[in-house]
This record gives C-alpha cells, structure tokens and sequence, in this order.
C-alpha cells in the first residue's frame, strides 16, 4: 500500500514539474493517437507512420530539440514497433535529396573560397544604400534563375553561397529573414516558367497522355510570369512585415574602397574555374531529358570536379568539411518519413477521400470548383512532402475528376500545378527550405515557416482565384 501511494506521490510531482507547454503537447500526441486508431481504412503500418510524421511536424514546430534527432528518432520508433524494416532508416541515406545536398555544400564552398561569392554579394550590396534595397536587389537576382536553372534545388545550391557572404552585412535576427527570404522567393518563382520544376513536365505529360492536350511553352510564360511576379512581390513584403526585427538599422554598411577594388578587378583564375564548372552544371540541368541522369547525380559530378588535384577549385577535405552532416542526417530522416507515408498507401489513402468529397461538387458554380482544386492541392504539401510525387499521385485523378464533371483537363492541370508549387509550412516540404534549415551560419527556424504560412497560404489561394476570374480568363483560360 505504501509502495502505491509513494508512486502516485512520484507521478503527481512529476505533472507538478512539467512544463505547460510540454503537458500540451503530450496531450496533443494521445488526442492525436486516439484519433488516428480510430480510422478505417488503414493497416497498423499506416496509423503508426503517420503518427509518426504528424509526431515530428509538432515536435519541429513547438520545441527547440534538434531536427534530425526528432527525425531520426521517430524512424527508429517505426522501425521497434514493427511498423517497419531496418532498412527505413538505413536507406534514407540513399535519397536522391542527400547527395543533391552534399553535392551543394561542396559547390557553395567553392563559390566562397574563389571569392565568387564576395563578388556577387558586393554587386548586389553595391545596387542601394537601405537594406530592404539588397533584399530586393537580391529576390530579383533569385527570381530571373528560374528562367534558365530548371530546378529549386538547383537555385538553392547555388544561392546559398551568395546569401551567406551578404549575412555579413546583417544582423543575426536579419539572417534568420534572409534565410527564409530565399527559399521562399525560389518556390513563388517557380510558376514563371514551364521548367521551373520537374512537377511542370510530369502534369504536362499526364494531360497529353489522357486527354490529348497540352501547355506550350509560351503560353505557360504568358500565364506564369504576372502571377509570379505577383505573389513573389506579397511574399517579400509580408516576409518582412512579419519577421523582420522592429528598430534595426535600415541602411546597409556602403561598400568601403577596397570592396570597391575587389568589386572591379578582373576575375582569378579560381572564380573563373567556379564559372566554367557552375555553366557545366546549369547545362547539366537543363539537359536532364537528354542525357537521361538526374539533378543530384549531375550536381555530385561538378562536386568530384570541384575538388580533383591540380584542376579543381577545393581540396577533397575542404569539401568534405564543408558539408553540413547535422543537416544531411536530418533531410535523409525528414524524407524517409515523407516517404513512408506513400509506401504505406496513407496518401493513396488521402487521395481517395479527397477526389470522392471532389466529385459532389458536379454542376456546382465555376468559383467553388477552382477553389476546391486549390485547396487540395496547396494543401497537399502537408502529407506529401515530395513536389514530384504531389504531380504523380494527383495529377491523375483530377484529370479523371475534370473529366467526370466535364470542365477543361488543361485549366485544372494547370491550376492544380500551380496550387502545388505552394509548400512553404513545414521544411520537409521543398529540397529549397531543407537546405538553408538548420545549416548554421545563415538559417530559420520551422516556427518562422508557420508564422507566414498562416497568412501567406490564403493570400496565394486568393491570388490564384484573382488571376483565374480576371487575367488568365482574359488570355484565354477557361474551365
């Protein structure tokens, strides 16, 4: 009797000693536990990957514990349970994302040590005198890549250098802003352009092979760029009214005589090296349907070039050490776990109910069809993590719901293509994000993507549906 009272004596000091916030999560977990035990519809496999990845999305967003611990962690938690295999975890280090990543860090390195990087960023610096100048300068130079570097990760890689010599110029809380400015700025430009992603190509290719029509070239140009123009401009401004630091310094530190000299003399030998192998990589890129290898095998190849003895840029250590493994280890277990949730059939799943609730809608008015595409596919980076796999899973059945209902497949292959270009909450969502968080010199927290996505996720709907009834119908969309 007394050893029962001291262990109720124990456990009511323990709920004394937690922390409200903790006692709020853990009841978040069971409530969310509780409910995911009570679905039909889904093996024990399933209910328990997607507790896990509904786990990692709170603990990321709430708490401060590492990312790739959490990550990690919740793969090994899949894998006792016997909701899973070892190789969960030990294949994840095998995603095409991992070595696109460590093909990045290894490129940014010699983008810096060239001293590319310094030049980029005191031409930029040297284009205005406020820092909200820079950031646009900046934003413009990350939105005009989309027309030729046909892929986000690709922009990222190739940014992220640039982005870490300008922090020099800001404060850490500044750094923070730039470090989702960037990201951000990539996926709301991605829309310009027909190969702005490889998402673009996939839905193109399930219409024509459905329904026999297509999406030139031109005219996703004439439809996409106002529209990214546009919700670039509301992302930078609302980025910077909800994160930027209240009472810092508005102008930026001027270019000094030195970086003026910097900023003019011809280039060296390195940063014309960096240049030759960058132009090889972007027509690696570009080429991809030709040559047939994809982004991160193209990217490892220019990081094997990057470091060789006597004609690279960087030594093998200098490239090795530049790899940010804290973020490696956290992006091979985030996508493991993305991943798991298509393997287990939770997104087929999703898909089925979603596409079922889609089809009461037949004979409904024009704007609640448009919304409703819109809501299911900005919303589907939530539980598909994967932009690629997004267009995979449900390009086909929107076709099918287009044609069930007997509107246009074109205007809802397009407009369901640019609702998915929307993955700005969590950083999971978009290889852009995963590589400026948690990178260290010049990163986000996953909290910062909530606070915007909050505001910015129904100003990007209302946007679409402004463009849908005005401009685009204008030019000649109609459903």
């Amino acid at each position: 009797m007394e050893k029962h009272i001291y262990k109720d004596n124990r456990f009511a000091a323990w709920k004394t000693q937690l922390p409200r916030k903790s006692k709020v999560i853990i009841g978040i977990h069971i409530f969310i536990l509780l409910t995911i035990g009570l679905i039909d519809g889904l093996d024990y496999r399933a209910k328990i990957s997607l507790f896990a990845f509904l786990s990692a999305m709170i603990l990321w967003v709430t708490t401060k514990i590492p990312a790739g611990l959490i990550a990690l962690s919740l793969i090994v938690f899949i894998v006792l349970v016997k909701a899973g295999e070892p190789d969960l975890l030990y294949a994840s280090l095998s995603e095409e994302v991992v070595w696109l990543m460590i093909g990045s860090f290894i490129i940014g390195e010699a983008v810096k040590r060239s001293g590319l990087a310094e030049r980029l960023t005191l031409f930029i610096v040297s284009k205005s005198t406020k820092k909200s100048g820079v950031l646009f300068a900046l934003s413009s130079v990350i939105f005009s890549s989309a027309f030729f570097i046909p892929s986000t990760s690709g922009r990222a890689a190739l940014s992220m250098p640039i982005i870490k010599q300008l922090g020099q110029k800001f404060t850490d809380k500044e750094k923070r802003v730039i470090a989702v400015l960037a990201p951000v700025i990539i996926l709301m430009s991605t829309s310009a352009t027909l190969i702005g992603a490889g998402s673009h190509l996939i839905g193109i290719g399930l219409l024509e092979s459905t329904a026999g029509q297509s999406i030139s070239y031109i005219q996703w140009f004439v439809w996409g760029v106002p529209f990214a123009i546009v919700v670039t401009l509301f992302s930078f401004v609302l980025i910077g009214w909800i994160l930027w630091p209240k009472g810092g310094k508005k102008v930026i530190e001027p270019v000094s005589t030195e970086e003026e000299n910097i900023l003019n003399k011809q280039m060296n030998d390195k940063e014309e090296k960096t240049m030759i192998f960058i132009l090889i990589l972007i027509v690696g890129w570009m080429t991809e349907h030709i040559h047939g290898y994809d982004i991160a095998f193209i990217t490892m190849i220019g990081a094997i070039l990057i470091m060789l003895p006597n004609y690279g840029v960087i030594s093998w250590k200098q490239g090795i050490n530049s790899v940010s493994w804290n973020l490696i280890l956290f992006v091979a277990a985030a996508t493991a776990l993305g991943k798991v949730l298509v393997d287990t059939g939770i997104v087929k799943w999703i898909e089925n109910n979603t596409l079922h609730v889609l089809n009461w809608f037949t004979g409904a008015p024009e704007w609640v069809i448009v919304l409703l595409i819109l809501l299911v596919t900005v919303t589907s980076h939530l539980y598909i993590t994967s932009h690629t796999t997004r267009a995979i899973v449900l390009i086909p059945g929107l076709l099918v719901f287009s044609q069930a209902i007997g509107v246009n497949p074109s205007t809802v292959v397009f407009l369901s293509l640019i609702g998915m270009n929307y993955c700005v909450t969590v950083p999971v969502s978009s290889k852009a994000l995963l590589l400026f968080y948690e990178e260290g010199e010049v990163s986000y927290h996953a909290s910062d993507l909530v606070k915007i996505s909050i505001i910015l996720m129904p100003v990007y709907i209302l946007t679409i549906m402004l463009f849908y009834f005005s401009y685009w119908q204008w030019t000649g969309m109609q459903l």
